[in-house]
């Protein structure tokens, strides 16, 4: 037996989503035996269905801003992050012969545009290395001697580990496997959980019933929206329940906390975000007095369609209203919402392992050489691929600093 092998210890990774499968790239260059559990029959597949409609992999814009997207939680995941820049993801994929380009919003996309062929070479990658990936395979606890317990497909199987990470995801589509089943195991052992919350989600309106027969579904273009999280640019949908998409998913964790802290918030738009308010003013009350309201605004405004619909929806005197105000109502349109749609329908969940609950080397302090990573930890990121960066990040952060934790165990 080589000294190599005499030092090599047994590690643990449950959870084969972004975070866990980064944590194993980087444990599968050292000569520990590694294992990757996932309770799902194949690994990856909130990845996979992120890429049904483009892999966002991670975001172009500057360093500095990129790393300021993350709110409350900035300080606390800047180390991961530097360790692990938006280059470096770029970098990452080419490794693995995944070409990259960045889109006209500045979001980096794989050329091929699909999640399948990188996951298939990561994890061939991380086979020829020697990880063995476990599906199938179920966490439901600690055994005696803090074994790892897991339902299997042969039954209750208990595993020892001399060090364990845990990439178990948060509670957003737990049909692909974050069901957050984990927070009850935790918060049994003491540790603090804050209660998961949906992020980068849609929300629910009270429309009419002749609104919502007529336009759901109907995509809104060209509008500006406005929250105490500021102002964005780009489109929306209306949906039978209230309204979806990148924009309002920009807005969702101010509107979300706006609804908590006072039970009411309003998304507010401008739909004439290239036109002063002046300008549309002007150019309403020099339209025709006989011409009937549609028209009026069709020729005036530019506004008729959903566009229309929406402000008779909201203001439904609009049309007896002088131009000024007309002018204000579109570039200050409020619609109000009454709640967040289910977090089994967000993006991705707020809330989890409390981050002041983790050691700066990613270490669960009250359960010594239990790490973690990913979105079971407590914060949030907008949609644009902050979130896959960072659960890539903080599993090559948690991953280092196990080794780190395992290296002063044996005093090396």
């Amino acid at each position: 037996m080589t000294i190599a092998d005499s030092t090599a210890k047994t590690i643990a990774i449950i959870g084969g989503g972004p975070a866990g499968l980064a944590a194993a790239e980087v444990l599968s260059e050292t000569h520990h035996r590694v294992t990757v559990y996932d309770a799902m029959p194949t690994i990856g597949r909130k990845f996979l269905l992120a890429g049904k409609s483009g892999l966002n992999l991670t975001h172009a814009e500057p360093y500095e801003s990129f790393a300021g997207r993350f709110g409350a939680a900035t300080a606390g995941l800047r180390p991961a992050l530097d360790a692990f820049t938006p280059d470096d993801v770029r970098g990452w994929a080419q490794g693995l012969d995944v070409e990259t380009f960045v889109g006209s919003s500045g979001r980096v996309f794989p050329k091929a545009m699909k999640a399948s062929p990188l996951l298939r070479a990561w994890r061939r990658r991380l086979e020829m290395r020697g990880v063995a990936i476990r599906t199938r395979w179920r966490w439901i606890g600690f055994g005696a001697d803090d074994a790892l317990v897991f339902e299997t497909p042969d039954g209750v199987q208990a595993v020892a580990s001399d060090a364990t990470l845990l990439a178990l995801g948060g509670a957003s589509w737990p049909r692909l496997g974050s069901d957050a089943r984990w927070v009850s195991m935790l918060e049994a052992r003491g540790i603090a959980v804050a209660p998961f919350r949906p992020a980068n989600c849609g929300f629910d309106v009270a429309w009419s019933a002749d609104f919502a027969a007529r336009f759901a579904g109907a995509p809104v273009k060209s509008v500006a929206a406005m929250s105490e999280s500021g102002r964005t640019q780009g489109e929306f949908v209306i949906t039978r329940h209230g309204i979806e998409g990148s924009l309002v998913y920009a807005h969702s964790a101010a509107l979300r906390d706006r609804l908590e802290a006072a039970g009411d918030a309003d998304l507010c738009l401008d739909l004439l975000p290239g036109r002063s308010l002046e300008a549309v003013a002007s150019a309403l009350d020099a339209a025709p007095r006989k011409a009937s309201f549609s028209n009026r605004l069709r020729k005036a405004a530019r506004i008729d369609g959903v566009k229309l619909a929406l402000l008779r929806e909201i203001v439904p005197d609009a049309d007896r209203l002088p131009a000024n105000d007309l002018a204000a109502a579109l570039k200050m349109l409020p619609i109000p919402l009454t709640r967040p749609r289910p977090i089994e329908e967000a993006i991705s969940s707020a809330g989890g392992l409390r981050l002041d609950g983790i050691d700066p080397a990613g270490m669960i302090r009250q359960m010594p050489g239990v790490f973690v990573a990913g979105e079971m930890v407590d914060w949030e990121a907008p949609t644009g691929g902050y979130l896959l960066t960072a659960c890539l990040a903080t599993g090559r952060f948690a991953a280092s600093g196990l080794l780190d934790w395992l290296a002063d165990r044996r005093g090396v």
